[in-house]
């Protein structure tokens, strides 16, 4: 059995160490052009190249849980595309939403800017039962910041493509039932695919649809915002904020209004880091399995593209 390796901006050693020592019956390489062919590669950003070099591959296995810089490529036919299922990523993903809501639930930014003026403040506090929560995308993601949010006793929706049930959560599925979910939801935590479907899915109408004051966190892809109406929205104060992790452009350039802006907080896409040890495991756990035949999670559907 012989695995590739290619990762822009990855050290590859690390990995190579650690699938070898996984799967020590594997012979493990670093991506070269013109390498022999192999049975499985594990990639991040790979060329067009590697995949037209390697049409016998049996599985492509993605360094993360969005596939969507990978659709563009052109896949070998019989190969499969597997994303990581969680490797450390769903918890970190919970932390880091919760965090957003609850900051902005309890206008901690803003004590955070009267104390840096030298203000001792007092603010109202907000009723919780009047903040629901909408998390578009019930994935592996999606369900776990679901789960984590509810021990903090918000309302919770949730909206997904196909009908989900999830204990706690008010459920909404499909187009025909997204402008409820998003009229029952003040705060809107984004866990989508980024697919055909749901570019562009955060705009002027969708977040407009808010109930009053409403927030967005978006911690899924830049993709999916449409910058510009979430600019006119804040300016009109329809929404009161944004927590955004994932941009269009990564880094955005110094001139983006995102940079300085009083009502948006950014971060550099760090939401949810790859762990390369669960990583690993997770990789090489799934490939003993397809070597005795059997199935495994994580498959990509490529026509939904997720």
């Amino acid at each position: 059995m012989r695995i590739l390796f290619h990762a822009a901006g990855h050290k590859p050693a690390p990995w190579l160490e650690g699938l070898e020592a996984a799967l020590p019956q594997a012979e493990v390489a670093e991506w070269v052009p013109g390498a022999p062919p192999a049975d499985y590669a594990v990639v991040w950003a790979p060329p067009q190249q590697l995949l037209d070099e390697q049409p016998r591959l049996k599985a492509l296995f993605n360094m993360g849980a969005g596939v969507d810089a990978l659709m563009p490529l052109r896949l070998p036919a019989a190969t499969q595309l597997v994303r990581l299922d969680d490797a450390g990523m769903s918890v970190q993903m919970a932390e880091f939403v919760c965090h957003a809501v609850i900051r902005h639930f309890r206008e901690l930014d803003g004590y955070e800017a009267d104390v840096r003026a030298g203000k001792w403040s007092f603010r109202r506090p907000r009723l919780r039962g009047e903040w629901p929560v909408g998390v578009m995308g019930l994935g592996v993601l999606g369900t776990r910041v679901a789960r984590a949010l509810q021990g903090f006793d918000f309302p919770l929706n949730g909206w997904s493509r196909s009908p989900k049930a999830l204990a706690g959560v008010r459920c909404f599925a499909g187009r025909g039932q997204l402008d409820a979910f998003l009229a029952a939801s003040r705060i809107l935590v984004c866990l989508l695919p980024l697919t055909p479907d749901t570019a562009d899915i955060l705009n002027r109408d969708t977040l407009g649809r808010l109930m009053p004051g409403g927030y967005l966190v978006n911690v899924a892809r830049g993709g999916h915002l449409v910058e510009q109406d979430l600019l006119a929205l804040l300016a009109q104060g329809q929404l009161a904020g944004a927590t955004l992790d994932v941009l269009r452009e990564e880094p955005p350039p110094p001139e983006h209004p995102f940079w300085r802006h009083p009502k948006i907080t950014l971060t550099p896409h760090t939401s949810a880091r790859t762990l390369r040890e669960e990583s690993i495991a997770q990789i090489a756990g799934k490939i003993g399995a397809m070597e005795r035949g059997e199935p495994v999670a994580g498959v990509v559907d490529r026509e939904r593209g997720y």
